[in-house]
């Protein structure tokens, strides 16, 4: 009886990593996970700051013309302005020291120096032509009539002979962005954290010197073309204040050809740019 005999065949040799290259392999990836990890907040910060001022950017350009343009009919704007302050200088003339009252308009009340002025309740933040006509308000004003004080005398202001410097400040929630913070919204967490910013008013006379003409073309100039800049500061805390550190600030201007002219209903409280109004008389 023949046996089979049966030759073991040699197996392959397995190849494998050791604990050593297993290691080796984790300190490598933990060490680029790290430095992935450190460059994600720049990537965010840079997409929140993208955001911010593209939010401010569109909104600059409605702010713009409306006020250029003299708008009343933008109620709208109540559901996004917080509140407005007036830091009114009034200059005697001479050598007399200014004095200065602290305004400010909110949509439920106005206050002169911090107390509620009963006589300016027409002023409140109900209606866009409230709000468009206190952001129009000139830089300096004429201490007898209110009436806004144009370039004037070689390029010198007219403050010192009397008159009121008019410092102009509003507080918004922006007017785009994500729809779930926009009005109706009523929830005070989503409306407390959302973006908001800062607008510093100037409606400044044109810098141009006056020339000796009565009617000279300089002074038509001085007197139907004025400036006005936006200043933007964000972000608008939870507090209502700017951050010690704000992540942005960008100043918007324009030209307005025309008068600016006050709101005889509310005298000398509104003031509205008219571009289709002009005068000859320097």
């Amino acid at each position: 009886m023949n046996t089979a005999i049966f030759h073991s065949v040699p197996r392959r040799r397995q190849a494998g990593f050791t604990m050593m290259e297993i290691a080796i392999s984790l300190a490598i990836i933990g060490i680029a996970l790290v430095a992935i990890v450190g460059v994600l907040p720049y990537g965010l910060h840079a997409q929140r700051d993208n955001r911010e001022e593209t939010i401010i950017g569109q909104d600059a350009s409605v702010l713009l013309d409306a006020i250029r343009s003299g708008a009343h009919g933008m109620d709208d704007l109540t559901n996004y302005v917080i509140s407005i302050t007036n830091i009114q200088s009034y200059y005697p003339g001479g050598n007399q020291a200014p004095t200065t009252n602290f305004y400010g308009f909110s949509y439920s009340t106005v206050t002169r120096n911090g107390a509620i002025d009963g006589t300016l309740t027409e002023l409140v933040l109900t209606n866009g032509a409230n709000i468009v006509g206190i952001l129009s308000w000139p830089e300096f004003t004429d201490k007898t009539n209110f009436s806004p004080i144009p370039n004037l005398q070689n390029g010198n202001y007219l403050i010192q002979n009397g008159g009121y410097l008019n410092h102009i400040v509003a507080y918004f929630h922006s007017l785009s962005g994500p729809a779930a913070e926009k009005a109706p919204q009523d929830n005070p967490i989503l409306r407390g954290d959302s973006f908001g910013y800062r607008v510093i008013c100037v409606n400044a006379p044109a810098a141009i010197p006056a020339d000796g003409a009565a009617h000279g073309y300089n002074n038509q100039v001085g007197y139907n073309q004025r400036e006005l800049r936006l200043t933007f500061t964000w972000p608008l805390l939870p507090n209502g204040s700017i951050g010690s550190a704000p992540n942005g600030s960008v100043t918007v201007r324009t030209t307005i050809a025309g008068q600016v002219m006050p709101d005889l209903n509310f005298f000398p409280w509104h003031y509205f740019c008219r571009p289709q109004f002009f005068t000859n008389a320097p």
